[in-house]
């Protein structure tokens, strides 16, 4: 802004942690995950706190604030399975470190600086972010607000990848221009992101009545979309098609000709660099790309690592600290990665949690009657599509930045879905997101009044009499 202040911008948000802690305790822990929202994805400026005193800590401690100024004011978590699943899966995924040292793959889990230790404590704050929003989310305006907050989160993310791409020519495609990215960890990282939140909010505005939100809705999905097209990710390409699919089979048969027709032209439409990033999978003899074939090959030593210990795994957090072919880390599938490290006993639990994940974001879309409900059910079920076709290109699981905000809106489903069945639902209030009259909502509980089905006064012989002995 050329005003010098945007120096203290990451102080001053690193200070609103602490007070947001303050008033988590207080008694108004809806506000700490209302201040969390926006940081979630945000690495970038998160990583601005590191030269203040637990500045790398500040998330988890708003996040365990949040829980123990819920619980101490008596608020509780809504019934859902994925809570003792995520337990389940925290559970055993500690002990799994422990099978990896006992085999001789990584260091015992006992120090803050042990790698496979930090890595677990890094995923744990995803349920973590889970069950405070579980917890504090408890009525409509709520969930109404979450998904505002989320919006502009989701903006700050365009804004900030975009002034990175356009800062660069684009003619033609070059692998060196890619960046980390506002998350910090990749341009495909960012491109999960950008796929499965451009995709919740195409679906959640399906459901907008309001003309001029509408657009704004559809707009923010306009500049996601776009922003994903410039980090020239073939995965976030592919999560991006299939949540089409996804939303043209669920709620709009349109989209489905509309997937057609790009998929039959879509190299005379997008920009020649993408066209190229696209077709440099393989080479004009037929023969696979270099990146391609180093991941062929990192999925063969990744079978081979499987089949030594099929059943546990070889250690939760361990394929990173053994060398692969490229001097890679990841096996650029994030299944492939849960059976390796875990064995078929991690893979079960996360299968649960994927179904129960998918259920409950259906279930809300179908059954709901408030537009916001069945918005925030299509969105969410698209999304999570997304994710997990974004997920076989590689990790994009247990990072924060990529899944914090998902597992937001997973929780404010619960909500919803225990709102729905524990009364009936009503007709939006005025100022909703998906209002599509101004009718006040006094008037509008009134209007709903039938004066013809009140009950009618009954008399019956012993009324009648005393009625005439009072007349007497």
């Amino acid at each position: 802004m050329g005003t010098g202040l945007g120096h203290y911008i990451p102080l001053v948000a690193y200070l609103g942690f602490w007070i947001m802690c303050l008033v988590s305790l207080g008694g108004r822990p809806l506000l700490g995950l209302y201040y969390m929202i926006p940081f979630l994805p945000y690495r970038t400026m998160r990583d601005h706190f590191l030269e203040y005193p637990l500045g790398a800590n500040v998330l988890t401690i708003l996040a365990i604030a949040v829980i123990v100024g819920a619980i101490i004011h008596g608020k509780r978590l809504p019934k859902s399975k994925l809570y003792p699943i995520w337990l389940l899966l925290g559970m055993y995924l500690y002990v799994s470190m422990w099978i990896g040292t006992a085999m001789g793959n990584a260091p015992p889990p006992l120090w803050l600086s042990d790698i496979t230790f930090i890595t677990w404590k890094d995923y744990m704050l995803i349920p973590l972010v889970f069950v405070a929003a579980g917890l504090v989310i408890e009525d409509r305006k709520a969930i109404r607000t979450v998904v505002i907050l989320t919006a502009f989160a989701v903006l700050f993310i365009d804004r900030s990848s975009l002034f990175e791409s356009m800062t660069r020519t684009w003619t033609n495609f070059d692998d060196s221009k890619r960046d980390s990215g506002p998350l910090g960890f990749g341009s495909n990282q960012t491109a999960a992101f950008l796929a499965q939140f451009g995709m919740f909010f195409w679906g959640f505005t399906h459901f907008i009545k309001r003309k001029k939100l509408k657009l704004f809705g559809y707009g923010i999905v306009g500049i996601t979309m776009f922003t994903a097209m410039y980090t020239f990710s073939r995965g976030g390409y592919a999560a991006i098609l299939f949540g089409v699919l996804v939303l043209g089979l669920l709620k709009d048969r349109k989209l489905l000709l509309l997937l057609g027709i790009f998929l039959l032209t879509w190299e005379a439409v997008v920009p020649t660099a993408v066209r190229q990033r696209v077709t440099m999978t393989s080479s004009s003899s037929g023969r696979l790309e270099a990146s391609a074939q180093e991941r062929v090959d990192l999925w063969t030593s990744a079978e081979e690592a499987f089949l030594r210990s099929p059943i546990v795994g070889n250690g939760f957090a361990t394929f990173q600290l053994e060398e692969h072919v490229g001097d890679l880390r990841d096996t650029h599938n994030w299944y492939v990665k849960v059976l390796v490290e875990t064995g078929i006993l991690g893979l079960i639990p996360v299968i649960f949690m994927l179904q129960q994940m998918l259920a409950t974001s259906y279930r809300l879309s179908k059954r709901a009657s408030d537009p916001l409900y069945r918005g925030l059910g299509t969105g969410l079920f698209v999304a999570i599509c997304s994710c997990l076709v974004a997920n076989c290109f590689g990790d994009r699981w247990t990072y924060l930045e990529i899944t914090g905000l998902l597992w937001v809106l997973v929780a404010a489903a619960i909500r919803a879905t225990q709102f729905m069945q524990s009364s009936p639902e009503l007709s939006p209030a005025e100022g909703d997101l998906t209002a599509q009259t101004n009718t006040p909502p006094v008037f509008a509980t009134v209007s709903r009044i039938n004066p013809w089905q009140q009950p009618k006064p009954r008399f019956n012989s012993t009324s009648m009499k005393q009625l005439f002995e009072e007349k007497k």
